[in-house]
């Protein structure tokens, strides 16, 4: 039995130290999200930073505050706007 899965959207990609990249798939509401880490190496290289993609609903965490919440659902309904699911972004 498989988990069932949200789609999730970018919302923030963050360049840090030490050669890593954090992006955050929030749902289309920003009550929940998922955050990775790849390097730069991983993000040339390997499979395509997507617009969306779909995640494990156990895999997703609540966003700790109101503020967030309305901050990633207005940039998912951004991100909605101008690219589709599968695009890279």
């Amino acid at each position: 039995m498989s988990d069932s899965t949200v789609q999730c959207w970018l919302v923030e990609r963050e360049v840090g130290d030490r050669d890593f990249v954090t992006l955050v798939y929030a749902t289309p509401d920003g009550s929940r999200y998922q955050q990775r880490q790849r390097s730069s190496t991983a993000l040339r290289t390997g499979p395509e930073v997507t617009a969306a993609t779909d995640i494990p609903e156990a895999e997703l965490e609540p966003v700790p505050d109101e503020e967030t919440r309305e901050r990633y659902a207005d940039e998912v309904d951004r991100t909605a706007e101008r690219y589709d699911p599968d695009d890279p972004i």
